[in-house]
C-alpha cells in the first residue's frame, strides 16, 4: 500500500469527476486505523477514511472531534464545613461560658507549644546526617514533644481519645494510611506512633510546625513538579524498605474532607507495593463540625477552645496486602484499600481529588458566591483526558475572568470578550460546540472537559503547527499583525484595527510585537478552542491523511 502524501496542500477528497452539489458541503474525516498483526512474516494495516462529520455544524471536525460529553457530578461537597457559624441558643451560651475555659486551654497551648519546640531544637541541634535514621538519644528528647502534643490535644478539648484496634508491627506494615479531616490528625499520630510523614514543601517554613515535622525525617514534595513526585516515591520505597527507619505515615486523599466520604487516592503510598495498615479518623459531634473545610484555621481553632469536649475515634483497621497478580497495580491496590476504609467508615469514595480542592479555594478567592459549584470531580478528568493540575486551574481562570453568574454559568456575550472573538456565526458554532446543555450557558465543567477534549485530539499538535505556517504569509517564521488578520478573515469576516489588535496581543505571548511559532502553540494550547478559528485553512487539506502516513511509518 502506497503511503499517503505528505503535503499538506494535497486535497482531502480528490476525484477526476466535476464537483456535484453534495461536494459543496465540507465533510470532515474520520481516521480509522485497522492493524492486523497475523501470525506470518505479513502485518496487514488497513485504513478507512469515514466522511460522515459535517464541517457546518462542527468547528472541531477537522481534527478528528465527534463533540464531547459531560461527566455528570455528584452534588456532594466533600470539603464543606457544615457548621461554619456560631447557630442556636445552645451553642451560643455554650461559647460564652467557655470563653474562660478557652484563655486557660490557649495558655496550656502556647506552654506545651513552646517546650516542644525547644525539646525539638535542641533534639536537632548538630544533626546532619538527615539520610539516615534520627539516632536513639535524639528520639527520647523527642518524647518530651510528643507528651506536650498530648497536652495540646487535651488544650483543644480533646480529653481522651477512642481507640479500636492496634498498630501493627512496623515489620509487618511499614505504611500506614488515613484519612485526612482535621489539623488534629497529624497532631494525633505524632504523639502516638511518631511516624515519618510526606508532606508539601511549604509546611516546612511554617513557624513551629516546621521544626517539628523536620524531627519526624519528613519527606518533602513538590505536588506540581514531576521529578520531586518521583523522589517523594523513591524516598518511600527506601524508608518503608528498612526497619531502621519509623514507620510511614500517608494522607493518600491529599487535603481535608468533611469525613463524610473518601475522595480520590493518590497513588505515592501504593507504588512501593508493601503491606498497608489503613487507619480511619472520626469526629463524632452535634453542633460543631470539627473538620478542616473550606474555613480559617483561626476559626476553627476558636470553636475547639470553646467546646467542653470534642469527640475523636481511631481505628486501625487490618493489613491490606497487594496480591501478587496486582503486585505492580498501585490504582489497584489503592481501590482495594480505600473500599476498606470506606467500609469501616460507611461512606462512598468520589472521583473528587486534591485539584479540586485547590480549584474550590480559587474560586472563593476569587469572591464567588458559591464556589462549591467549581468542584468538577478532576480524577475522573484528568484520568480521561491527562490533564496536569497546572492547566484545570489556567483554564479555571480563564473561566473566572468570564464573569460567572451566582449559579456559576458564562453567557456568549463574556465567553466571546474573554477570547477576543467578535460575535459572528464562527464564534457561535464555537459557543455551542461546548454549550453541552444547549441552554446559551456554559458551565466551568463544560469548558474545562471541552477545552481538554480539544487539547486531547490527536491531530490538534498538527493542526496547531500547520495554522501557523499558513498564517505566516511571508514565511519568516513570524506573524505580524496584518498576516493574522489576513488569516483570520475567511473565518470570521472583516476585522477592525482594534480587534485585530486585541487577539494579536492574545497571541503574543512574550509582548515582543510579533507571533513566534512558541508563541502561536502556547496560545491554543492555553486557549484550545480557538483553533476552530483556522478550521477554514484546513477545508482542502489532507490533515488526516498526513497523520495516518506518519501512524504507519512508525508502526513499520
Amino acid at each position: 500500500m502506497a503511503a499517503a502524501p505528505k503535503d499538506l496542500k494535497t486535497p482531502l477528497l480528490s476525484s477526476s469527476h466535476p464537483p456535484s452539489d453534495a461536494d459543496h458541503q465540507l465533510h470532515v474525516p474520520q481516521l480509522i486505523l485497522n492493524i492486523s498483526d497475523q501470525e506470518t512474516h505479513t502485518n496487514q494495516c488497513s485504513i478507512s477514511i469515514n466522511t460522515q462529520l459535517d464541517f457546518d455544524e462542527n468547528p472541531y471536525g477537522f481534527i478528528g472531534s465527534n463533540g464531547f460529553e459531560v461527566p455528570g457530578s455528584t452534588t456532594v461537597d466533600p470539603f464543606r464545613n457544615h457548621t461554619p457559624t456560631i447557630e442556636g441558643v445552645y451553642e451560643w451560651v455554650k461559647v460564652l461560658l467557655c470563653v474562660p475555659i478557652a484563655l486557660v486551654r490557649l495558655v496550656l497551648f502556647g506552654l506545651c507549644l513552646s517546650i516542644g519546640y525547644l525539646a525539638t531544637k535542641f533534639a536537632l541541634h548538630g544533626w546532619k546526617d538527615k539520610q539516615n535514621p534520627m539516632p536513639k538519644w535524639r528520639c527520647r528528647v523527642m518524647w518530651i514533644t510528643r507528651l506536650c502534643t498530648r497536652g495540646i490535644l487535651f488544650a483543644f478539648g480533646y480529653h481522651w481519645i477512642k481507640r479500636k484496634g492496634k498498630p501493627a508491627p512496623r515489620e509487618i506494615a511499614p505504611i500506614l494510611v488515613s484519612n485526612h479531616v482535621s489539623y488534629i490528625d497529624p497532631i494525633f499520630f505524632f504523639y502516638e506512633l511518631f511516624p515519618t510523614i510526606v508532606a508539601s514543601e511549604s509546611h516546612d517554613s511554617m513557624p513551629f510546625v516546621g521544626t517539628i515535622i523536620r524531627a519526624m525525617q519528613v519527606i518533602y514534595v513538590n505536588r506540581f513538579s514531576h521529578q520531586s513526585r518521583k523522589h517523594a516515591v523513591n524516598e518511600i520505597k527506601r524508608k518503608a524498605s528498612s526497619n531502621r527507619f519509623p514507620r510511614l505515615l500517608l494522607f493518600p486523599e491529599g487535603t481535608t474532607t468533611n469525613g463524610k466520604l473518601l475522595i480520590s487516592f493518590q497513588h505515592g503510598a501504593f507504588i512501593p507495593g508493601y503491606p498497608i495498615q489503613p487507619v480511619v479518623v472520626r469526629y463524632p459531634h452535634v453542633h460543631f463540625d470539627q473538620s478542616w473545610g473550606h474555613i480559617a484555621l483561626a476559626t476553627l481553632m476558636f470553636r475547639m477552645f470553646t467546646q467542653f469536649h470534642n469527640f475523636m475515634e481511631v481505628e486501625y483497621l487490618p493489613i491490606v496486602s497487594p496480591s501478587e497478580h496486582h503486585k505492580e497495580s498501585a490504582a489497584r491496590f489503592a481501590e482495594k484499600t480505600g473500599r476498606a476504609m470506606a467500609r469501616a467508615l460507611n461512606v462512598v469514595q468520589t472521583s473528587h481529588s486534591f485539584v479540586d480542592y485547590m480549584l474550590l479555594s480559587k474560586a472563593a478567592d476569587s469572591g464567588q458566591e458559591n464556589p462549591s459549584l467549581f468542584v468538577v470531580e478532576m480524577a475522573n478528568i484528568q484520568q480521561s483526558f491527562h490533564l496536569s493540575s497546572s492547566d484545570a486551574l489556567d483554564f479555571l481562570d480563564r473561566f473566572l475572568s468570564m464573569n460567572p453568574d451566582p449559579s456559576g454559568n458564562v453567557k456568549i456575550q463574556d465567553f466571546l470578550r474573554v477570547l477576543r472573538l467578535k460575535p459572528c456565526g464562527l464564534s457561535e458554532k464555537i459557543f455551542e460546540f461546548i454549550d453541552v446543555g444547549k441552554n446559551r450557558r456554559i458551565t466551568f465543567k463544560e469548558f474545562l472537559v471541552g477545552s481538554a477534549h480539544i487539547l486531547k485530539q490527536p491531530l490538534f499538535r498538527q493542526a496547531c503547527e500547520a495554522a501557523f505556517t499558513e498564517t505566516d504569509m511571508d514565511q519568516d517564521h513570524y506573524i505580524s499583525q496584518q498576516e493574522l488578520g489576513a488569516s483570520l478573515m475567511p473565518a470570521i469576516g472583516s476585522l477592525s484595527t482594534d480587534e485585530i489588535r486585541r487577539l494579536f496581543d492574545l497571541f503574543d505571548e512574550d509582548g515582543d510585537g510579533r507571533i513566534s511559532k512558541d508563541d502561536f502553540v502556547t496560545c491554543l494550547r492555553r486557549n484550545p478552542l480557538l483553533i476552530g478559528l483556522f478550521s477554514p485553512h484546513f477545508m482542502h487539506k489532507d490533515l488526516v491523511s498526513n497523520a495516518a502516513a506518519g501512524l504507519l511509518e512508525e508502526m513499520v
